[in-house]
């Protein structure tokens, strides 16, 4: 009697716990049924966000990739020869474009050297100029003296949210040391000039000053000190400056460093050297997105292009070195990052004579690089086989505009070295490449970079704020 009682009641209890767990098992599942579903809103939402975030950014590009075309009928020049010299000698060839364009009796150097009354003016330039950008024309500092500020690059300092533009200051005269020497301008410095905006720039001096009496320094006034760039280092809060360091004849071929505890100096020069032995000419360096930093120069009577990381500390190149673009005979390389890819643009090696850009692209920033062909968009086919009368310095983002940089290059005045201008672009990186690629066949597929020739032209309205 009590075994028949007990059985009952152990099942009841059984079908109470089986329903109690499928009760749970309901709940839980409607549960987790609803945290995939807002999931899949969510990612639907951030998706949404994300292609309307794109599709403003392309919109406030878009006037940027516009390709303006240049077309401009050049004069046949009038021989300087004696009429008795061409009948018995011959006529000769006629000069090139670029041979007009560095004769500074031409008037196709007139045309590309415009006078200072078209000057970039960010004080008295009135409201139908403000914040335009003139490629080529004389670009004033807020004490209306014009800027000196070559083969130069831009740190953004965060600490006080400001641009710093770092560059040769050239406003010397201009001579050859000797007869087959290049033309020169004794070293005056590194300038620096401060921006909000990168169009109203002010003086804040000469940062690094050349050496006047004493002769053995690497920066007496008849040496070379040419292409500064500046980084910050997070790890030792000091602004570290990098340069090209030469003698008159250019066989010293260093790099040189100096460090300074304020973006505006004064900077405390270090010491030069010959990274990792080999010689050192046209070069740049980059801060990745991980605080490591590189050094890329050429070498080896500029056949080549070296990249080598540097110390934690900024101050010297490690043992890492990669040899890259061999045998291409490139210079002046400017170097920058976009998802996860790394560009660079490089010059030929015709001294202060304008040549063809290519652009180049790597996975790894240590290689292998692959070139892509010719960068410039726009103009004419002159404008685009001389980097629109410029050589590449630096390439700085424009901070919200996803995928959009601006190209700085300095077109140079080899009679009158002062008077060296500087052609900013925009700079874009999207679409096919014109060329195959040197090794990878198109494998990945790389971007096109594209830099397009405005006369005038501006940042969008609200670039910061974009």
């Amino acid at each position: 009697m009590g075994l028949r009682s007990k059985q009952p009641k152990a099942l009841a209890f059984r079908c109470y716990a089986a329903s109690h767990r499928s009760l749970t098992l309901a709940v839980w599942s409607l549960a987790a049924l609803v945290v995939v579903v807002n999931f899949h809103l969510l990612i639907i939402h951030k998706e949404d966000e994300s292609t309307s975030t794109h599709e403003i950014n392309r919109s406030i590009v878009s006037e940027l990739e516009e390709v303006e075309e240049e077309k401009f009928r050049v004069s046949p020049p009038r021989s300087r020869r004696n009429p008795r010299a061409v009948r018995r000698k011959g006529e000769q060839k006629p000069p090139s474009v670029v041979d007009e364009f560095l004769d500074e009796s031409s008037a196709v150097h007139d045309m590309f050297f415009p006078e200072r009354n078209m000057a970039i003016d960010p004080i008295n330039g009135g409201n139908d100029s403000m914040y335009f950008y003139y490629p080529g024309r004389v670009w004033l500092d807020t004490d209306g003296n014009p800027i000196q500020a070559h083969g130069g690059g831009v740190l953004y300092d965060e600490k006080t949210e400001t641009y710093f533009w770092y560059g040769e200051n050239k406003d010397g005269k201009t001579y050859k040391a000797h007869s087959k020497g290049a033309d020169r301008v004794d070293i005056v410095g590194v300038s620096c000039y401060s921006s909000k905006d990168l169009w109203t720039w002010r003086n804040e001096g000469v940062v690094l000053r050349g050496e006047k009496k004493n002769v053995t320094h690497d920066l007496h006034k008849s040496n070379v000190l040419e292409r500064p760039k500046v980084i910050y280092n997070d790890r030792t809060g000091k602004y570290v400056m990098w340069m090209h360091i030469d003698d008159t004849n250019y066989t010293k071929a260093s790099v040189g460093v100096a460090i300074s505890d304020s973006p505006t100096g004064p900077f405390s020069y270090l010491y030069s050297k010959q990274p990792h032995d080999c010689e050192s000419r046209d070069m740049t360096i980059f801060k990745d997105d991980n605080g490591k930093a590189y050094l890329i120069y050429s070498s080896e009577d500029n056949s080549e292009l070296h990249i080598g990381q540097l110390t934690d500390d900024y101050l010297d190149v490690t043992d890492n070195m990669r040899r890259l673009l061999i045998a291409q005979h490139r210079e002046a390389p400017a170097l920058f990052k976009y998802e996860g890819t790394y560009y660079m643009i490089t010059s030929g090696c015709t001294g202060w004579a304008p040549n063809t850009a290519l652009a180049h692209a790597a996975t790894a920033i240590m290689g292998p690089w692959e070139t892509l062909g010719n960068p410039c968009v726009g103009g004419n086919d002159i404008f685009r086989s001389t980097t629109f009368f410029s050589q590449s310095t630096f390439v700085l983002a424009i901070p919200g505009l996803s995928g959009s940089f601006i190209f700085m290059a300095d077109r140079w005045s080899p009679s009158e070295l002062r008077d060296s201008r500087y052609v900013w672009l925009p700079l874009t990186v999207g679409g096919l490449p014109d060329e195959a690629a040197d090794y990878s066949f198109m494998f990945p597929l790389w971007s096109r970079v594209s830099i397009y020739w405005h006369r005038r032209w501006r940042l969008p309205e609200g670039w910061r704020d974009s």
